[in-house]
């Protein structure tokens, strides 16, 4: 993980960006998104808060979830 970097500077992320990597962002309210650098930043529906601050961080691996059960009779 890379260090905390004032939410003014998001357009420099294209320069930052690295594979295997995405942003993690966080509002005054302590939420946290994770997403690629776009310009300018998609917002979730339900922040109330602004953006304060973002990192780089490693891009998870995608978890497989187990499969739903089939119904029993």
């Amino acid at each position: 993980m890379s260090e905390w970097i004032d939410f003014e500077r998001w357009p420099d992320c294209v320069r930052m960006e690295r594979p295997g990597y995405v942003f993690e962002v966080r509002n005054g309210e302590g939420r946290i998104l994770q997403t690629p650098c776009t310009v300018p930043l998609q917002l979730p529906f339900d922040w109330t808060s602004p953006p304060v601050r973002f990192r780089l961080v490693e891009e998870q691996s995608p978890r497989h979830s187990t499969p739903v059960p089939r119904p029993q009779r």
